[in-house]
Parts: C-alpha cells; sequence; structure tokens
C-alpha cells in the first residue's frame, strides 16, 4: 500500500515553516512554533487524527502571531493534500461532535478538492493564555485553502475559551482522521465524476 507521507517548506521574509507528514502514523507528535497554546492545540490535532507530525515554525512574533499561524495553516494545508495525492479509496467525508467539559462542538467536512470554510465560534476574550483565538480562523481558512476542503465549524455550546479550541482543534483532528481513512478494497475516487 502507498506511504501517504510528505513534506512542505515554506520560507518569507515573515516566518520559515517545516512540516512532515504521515496520515497513516501513530500520533507521534512534535511541533515548536514559539506559541504554546498553539502548539498545545496543533498537538491535539495531530494526536486525534492519528497523523505522525513533525512541524517546526519560526516567525516574527514581535509583530504578531498571525503571520505564523497562517504560514502553519497554508504548509500543513499543503502537506494534507500532496500526502492524499489523488484521494483514491479515501472515505472523503468525516465529522466529530465532539466534548471538553462544558463545550461541544461540531466539526464536518469534505475532502473534496473545493476550499470553504463555515466558521462558528465566538470567544468573549481577547487572549486565551498567550495566544490571539482570532488567529484560529486565520489559520484553519488558510489550512482549506492549501488543503482542498470543505470544512465547518459550530460550536454548540461552552463558556470556558480554552474548553472551546480544545474541542474545535480535537474535532478537526478526529473528522480528518474518518476523512482520510482508506475504504476496504477501495481503490477508486470517491466521487461520480471520478476525480476530486
Amino acid at each position: 500500500m502507498e506511504e501517504r507521507v510528505s513534506r512542505v517548506e515554506r520560507k518569507t521574509g515573515e516566518t520559515e515553516v517545516t512540516v512532515k507528514l504521515n496520515l497513516d502514523g501513530g500520533g507521534m507528535v512534535t511541533v515548536s512554533t514559539g506559541i504554546g497554546f498553539f502548539d498545545h492545540m496543533l498537538t491535539l490535532f495531530a494526536y486525534h487524527a492519528g497523523f505522525d507530525l513533525a512541524l517546526q515554525a519560526r516567525g516574527d512574533l514581535h509583530v504578531d502571531q498571525h503571520h505564523t499561524v497562517e504560514d502553519v495553516g497554508l504548509c500543513l494545508g499543503k502537506s494534507i493534500h500532496e500526502a492524499l495525492g489523488k484521494r483514491a479509496g479515501i472515505r472523503r467525508y468525516g465529522w466529530s461532535l465532539l466534548p471538553m467539559d462544558e463545550a461541544l462542538c461540531l466539526v464536518a467536512l469534505d475532502l473534496s478538492g473545493r476550499p470553504h470554510l463555515s466558521y462558528g465560534v465566538e470567544l468573549p476574550v481577547k487572549l486565551v493564555s498567550d495566544f490571539d483565538p482570532t488567529c484560529v480562523r486565520e489559520f484553519l481558512q488558510a489550512l482549506v485553502n492549501q488543503g482542498g476542503f470543505t470544512l465547518h465549524v459550530r460550536v454548540m455550546a461552552g463558556e470556558n475559551p480554552h474548553h472551546i479550541l480544545e474541542a474545535v482543534f480535537k474535532g478537526l483532528g478526529r473528522a480528518l482522521r474518518e476523512a482520510v481513512r482508506r475504504e476496504d478494497g477501495g481503490g477508486e475516487v470517491p466521487s461520480t465524476k471520478g476525480v476530486l
């Protein structure tokens, strides 16, 4: 069975990002972006997706977190896209309804080749630990743009911002785990068009 692995590098005047990804890993994760809370969320995401992920990022954090978070999203999305190849034999769709204490988050996605983000998350704070939560939307938009998939995120309940974002990232991991899974005996692209 063909390995579904990728390596992506991106270097700009604002950031330098390297991603190594194995979609069929076992949740071996090392992440370092310089943003502690973001590292925690990415680690939870990859672990719950069952991916092996090695991600290193350096950015102009003296300016703000936006460039680093967005560029990590771009590289991770591109890495998922490349590792999937022609997307033959995958389930294509994935979803998760994930509780994290009082928080409850719905994540649904389609590895359709068509980027779209519908993001229904509102947080009543400007910072969660050291992290700017407005960057999550930018991360997810970059992820779907480069990954080529449709993503819907809805918070159904929650008060604690940390719990809400943890449910989002864990739910994203669980939904992707389902969507990238190979169907038994399936070698066809999961579309009546024959291509995604």
